[in-house]
């Protein structure tokens, strides 16, 4: 299907879809005595929300429900943003973290992206691939939002929301089988120990073989949580996460010439004996939700998490002159690394929110503050040899070479301390206006030690950071909405003469409207966002960085769910992104030139994703069965190659499950129907990341 026929086909189906109706209840049969223990208010509220509905909030709004991620198969976090047309795949970390622009705009290209759980920051860190096991609905909130989160990029923030204790009995096994040895066991179970404590214990245990040579995945996450009711206007809840992950560091193949199929998208370039890289991380929550008087709530919460990551790696090496691959065709000379990254984050909140009659008009208030604390150890070791030293020949490639021993590159011990206070102000002005104001002061303490040449530097800074946002209500089906933000995101390292930088700055306006047409549901929006202090090489200096960068991005996001009939309904997303850089400026890695207006890395113009789901019986049984499409448009893969583009590419699968009887029930996922070649991200053509080949995955539920 080629890009216009693919654009024309979405464009035809949101039209379509549009035009039907949604309509969706869900009702559950109790029994006496389970009703007894349901009829106490079990509080689980967000933060950073408020009592203002979604659709009166001047902002767009992008929810992954649970249903839809299993009926897709997914139990990874990078897997399930794909079905956001907003976000694009980034540098992935040789597959060992989720990274992810948002609009258009990434974060730092060697970091995991920043997202949010509960609201308590989870993303700074390295705490390997974010599991799904616990995870109840995705929500995806787009333009900066540090008016309310304090840092934040200014494409949107990603806030996961957890599976909450029950009081009545619940729970599942599900077993799950694939293509390269893939198996899979997860589980969940909740109940109430007495009317006053529910818990809930959940978990995934994971072997996973890859398309990839050598590579496999293994994953153990355990996710325990409790609600306590102090009393009937108040809940305490505590959830606790640990992961243990180990895979080999991979940065994938080798593209030479724009050709997906310069190798077999199997071969391994790295080496096998470097071992796993292997991650722990743990993380706990415990939040306080108290009902003070009529309308107002007091939330409290304390969030501790910590991470660690280490191993060796063994990489194409990028620099030209050390390349015998650029002369020869076939040499690949690698680099070899060795990795030691230790995180600890906390994190104290306190908010109140609630509304008041003042001066005639209706305010819907939301005051907080927040501080965290959070520390970072980075090591790395580097081995590099002249051009044809620690090489392999990539296409007959021979294993198990003597392996040189890495030499320490830098060691860096980072500390960030910072709080916040924020106050947001929603005003019911008239019959169909609202005002939205709001406004968050933070103060930030950075240091930075390289522990090598025993050079410390540190620096204060204090930011405002803005929100402004109407609503007018045409009616309970219709709203329009514009929001005006700034943001900020601070920034690691020092330049030449051991400064450390301004943060990252943002700017960013929004219009939009939010409609229920009979049984659809969608978000329409257009957005222009700048970026300014982004990292770049110092034009004088050019191993040292400078804050010279600066990009915008522009563009317009459709997002429906809709109900064309009873049986048969549809979830669409697509984005237009138009993301270039503004001036001239110096790659950071390689001091070369990025004209103005160059695309972002990795970021496609064009990103949409349709899910159509049929409910159906099938001998008598309930059944479904489902078609997803997603498609990614050309993107640049190198920022300093702008001859290096990454094809665009459609992805059909398929999804089909059965009730079996009353608790047991089977399901077949097929991904990638027609075996398409194509590219998830990339940071050069020789770390060029393929996508995964015509896969299958069957597994089985039993629920209790």
């Amino acid at each position: 299907m080629t890009p216009v026929n693919t654009a024309l086909f979405f464009t035809l189906v949101a039209t379509a879809g549009s035009s039907f109706s949604f309509n969706a209840t869900a009702t559950d049969a109790v029994s006496t005595e389970q009703a007894a223990i349901e009829h106490i208010s079990v509080r689980h509220k967000q933060a950073y929300r408020g009592d203002v509905p979604f659709r009166l909030q001047p902002q767009a709004l992008e929810t992954l429900s649970l249903e839809m991620l299993t009926d897709n198969g997914i139990s990874g976090f990078q897997q399930a943003l794909d079905l956001s047309g907003s976000i694009a795949r980034q540098n992935n970390g040789g597959g060992l973290w989720d990274s992810f622009s948002i609009r258009g705009f990434p974060g730092n290209e060697n970091m995991p992206s920043g997202y949010l759980v509960n609201g308590f920051n989870a993303g700074r860190g390295f705490s390997g691939n974010r599991d799904l096991s616990n995870i109840e609905y995705i929500e995806i909130m787009k333009g900066p939002g540090s008016a309310l989160f304090g840092r934040s990029e200014p494409g949107g923030t990603v806030n996961i929301i957890t599976k909450k204790p029950q009081f009545v009995p619940q729970g599942y096994l599900q077993l799950a089988a694939g293509k390269f040895d893939q198996y899979r066991l997860e589980g969940d179970y909740t109940s109430a120990v007495n009317d006053k404590l529910a818990f809930r214990i959940n978990g995934a245990v994971q072997d996973y073989g890859s398309f990839r040579d050598y590579v496999g995945n293994e994953k153990t996450v355990f996710t325990p949580s409790l609600s306590y009711l102090v009393n009937e206007n108040t809940t305490l809840n505590y959830e606790f996460e640990y992961l243990q992950q180990q895979q080999l560091f991979d940065r994938g193949v080798v593209v030479l010439n724009n050709n997906l199929k310069t190798l077999p998208r199997s071969r391994y370039l790295g080496e096998p004996d470097d071992g796993p890289t292997k991650v722990d991380a743990s993380g706990h929550q415990l939040t306080l939700d108290t009902r003070l008087w009529q309308d107002w709530t007091l939330l409290a919460g304390l969030g501790y998490r910590e991470s660690a990551l280490e191993g060796y790696s063994s990489d194409a090496e990028l620099a030209a002159g050390r390349q015998s691959l650029l002369s020869d065709g076939e040499t690949l000379t690698r680099q070899r690394r060795y990795r030691d990254y230790d995180s600890e984050d906390l994190t104290l909140r306190l908010e109140l929110s609630g509304n008041v009659q003042l001066a005639g008009f209706q305010h819907h208030l939301l005051l907080g503050a927040d501080a965290y604390d959070y520390s970072l150890y980075t090591r790395l070791d580097r081995y590099r040899g002249a051009a044809g030293s620690y090489s392999l020949n990539m296409y007959q490639p021979v294993y198990g070479q003597q392996q040189p021993q890495p030499v320490n590159l830098y060691i860096n011990d980072e500390t960030q301390h910072g709080v916040g206070v924020y106050l947001q102000d929603h005003i019911d002005l008239a019959e169909h206006w609202h005002l939205s104001a709001g406004v968050r002061f933070d103060r930030i303490s950075q240091k930075l030690t390289e522990l090598v040449s025993a050079v410390a530097s540190r620096q204060q800074f204090s930011r405002l950071s803005p929100r402004l946002g109407l609503v007018y209500e045409y009616n309970a089906a219709l709203t329009f909405y514009s929001n005006y933000s700034e943001g900020f995101v601070p920034l690691s390292g020092t330049d030449f003469n051991r400064t450390m930088f301004e943060p990252e700055e943002s700017e960013s306006l929004e219009l939009g409207a939010k409609f229920s047409v009979g049984n659809t549901q969608g978000t329409l929006a257009l957005f222009d966002a700048k970026k300014s202090n982004i990292l770049t090489s110092d034009p004088l200096n050019a191993t040292f960085q400078a804050t010279l960068g600066k990009a915008r991005s522009r563009g317009i996001e459709l997002d429906l769910h809709s109900h064309v009939s009873d049986s048969l309904y549809v979830d669409f997303s697509y984005a237009l992104m138009d993301t270039r850089t503004v001036g001239e400026a110096l790659n950071a890695d390689w001091g070369s030139l990025v004209p103005d207006g160059s695309r972002l890395v990795n970021v496609p113009k064009h990103n949409a994703s349709l899910v159509l789901t049929q409910l159906l019986q099938l001998a008598g049984k309930d059944s479904k069965a489902g078609l997803r499409l997603r498609y990614v448009s050309r993107r640049l893969g190198d920022s300093v190659n702008p001859d290096y583009r990454l094809p665009s590419f459609t992805l059909v699968s398929l999804f089909t499950s059965i009730q079996l009887s009353e608790q047991l029930s089977a399901q077949l996922n097929i991904n990638n129907l027609f075996d398409r070649h194509y590219v998830h991200n990339s940071y050069n053509q020789l770390w060029t990341v393929p996508g995964e080949p015509l896969s299958y995955q069957a597994s089985v539920r039993y629920q209790f």
